[in-house]
Order: structure tokens, then sequence, then C-alpha cells
């Protein structure tokens, strides 16, 4: 799991990033949009959520508020070095960013990767099934596949977790209706990237981010699956976020840093 550790990336400490990894994830999501933002000149956070990282077991015992304070605390600790902070979100983390965003204005812009609003097609009947249906007593949903990643070597490479543990999806889908709700208080400039051809987050859920949230900037990838902020597209989202950023949050300088890992 070394690829899927959390990490800090040195920057100017003008404008800190806090990067946000998805369910079932961790931080290799993010990690090379991380180093492109950190040879723009931004300072750069990735935390591990809870139960991430380690076992089903312990993912399953979260809640989507634990999720949630995770990412305020990142964004806390980031606030002591860095006086403008900007969370970028891929899957659930750009449900977390939009949501923290949504009643924290010390957040100068949000960016969402991918984020699904609601599932669709099988996935929804398996999560309907086995949350709330004749199946809920199952306790895991093996991931047929792995990961929704086109490229191969992300695909590969990727630490995530081989199941779904289905308390857990529980709270991630309670959480899909906490935020769809809390979108319209937010104020600040919005990012929607998503990819047409996802088979995790419906494409529809880009248009109503970005309805609600009178969104900056709306672009929809032509190649890549779920993970775009790792997949065949990641310069273009890389270039995007960094576009957006430089825009909404306005660094100081650029040039190329060095990681603290």
């Amino acid at each position: 799991m070394t690829a899927g550790q959390p990490f800090d990336l040195v920057g100017d400490d003008e404008v800190g990033v806090v990067l946000v990894h998805g369910f079932t994830g961790t931080p290799y999501e993010v990690r090379y949009l991380g180093e492109q933002l950190a040879r723009g000149g931004y300072t750069v956070r990735a935390p591990l959520l809870p139960g991430h990282g380690t076992s089903i077991e312990d993912l399953d015992r979260t809640t989507w508020e634990d999720w949630a304070e995770a990412v305020e605390r990142a964004v806390d600790a980031m606030r002591i070095r860095c006086a403008r902070i900007a969370v970028v979100g891929q899957s659930l983390g750009g449900l977390l960013a939009l949501h923290l965003a949504s009643h924290r204005r010390d957040i100068t812009c949000v960016a969402s990767l991918a984020a699904p609003l609601w599932l669709e097609g099988l996935s929804a009947r398996v999560a309907a099934l086995t949350t709330a249906g004749p199946l809920r007593r199952i306790r895991a949903i093996p991931k047929f596949g792995g990961s929704d990643v086109r490229d191969r070597r992300a695909k590969a490479e990727n630490p995530c977790y081989d199941a779904i543990p289905t308390r857990a999806l529980g709270q991630l889908l309670a959480f899909m209706k906490v935020c769809d709700d809390a979108l319209p208080a937010i104020t600040q400039p919005v990012l929607v990237l998503h990819a047409h051809q996802d088979h995790t987050a419906p494409v529809a859920c880009a248009a109503r981010i970005a309805e609600r949230t009178r969104a900056t900037r709306v672009r929809l990838l032509a190649r890549s699956y779920h993970l775009i902020a790792a997949d065949v597209e990641r310069d273009i989202v890389a270039a995007e976020v960094t576009t957006f950023l430089r825009r909404h949050s306005k660094p100081r300088s650029t040039g190329e840093l060095s990681c603290a890992t």
C-alpha cells in the first residue's frame, strides 16, 4: 500500500491545495495531479480518509461524517501554512470538497472530479439490494474487473480495495443526498470535470453539480473512465485544475519544487 499513502508536496505556501481521493481508494488516485500542481508552485496535501488503506472491515466501521471531518482537519492544517486554500476531490473526494465549500467560506475555490450524486444501472440495483433490500446481510460486494480506470498501468498499480463494504456503501449513498442538498449554498468558483465513459458516476451528475453550484467551468472528457485524475487524460485534468487555480487563487510564483512525503 506504499503507493496509496498520504502525501505532502512543498510549494511556495501562498496557495494550498487539499486533494481528496475516492471511496475505497487512496491518495494514489490524485498523486499525479498533486505532483503537477506542486511543479506549478502550489503546496499540496492529500490525506488518507478514515477506513481507507487498511481493510474493508475498517472502512465498514466509518461514517460519512468521519470522512468529512478528516478533510476539515487537512484544510485546518494547511491553513497554518497557506493564506488561501483550494479543495480538489476525485469521486467521493469531490463530494467532500463540495460539501466543505458549502459551509466554509475560507475555501477559495473547489474542483469536483467525477463526483457521483447518484448511481445508475446495475450499480444502483446492487446498492439497493445490499444496503436496504433482501441482501442487506451481505457484508461486502466484490469489485469485478477492478477499479474503473482505462489506463492499464494505473489499473495495475492502484492500491484500492478489491471489494466494497455494504454498510460503508450505505454511508456513501446517504452522503450523496446530503451533498446534493448543500450544493446551492456554494458561492465559491467551482470547476466540474467528468468523463463521458465513466462507469461509476453517471455523467449527468456533472450537469446537476454545475447547475446547482453555478459552476465556473465544466469539461467532459472523451476517453477516460471514472478515475480521471489518474487515467489516460490525466494531463488534461492537471491542466484544467492548474488553469482554474491560477484564475481563482492567483499563486505568486511557479517553478519545480521538491516533495516531502
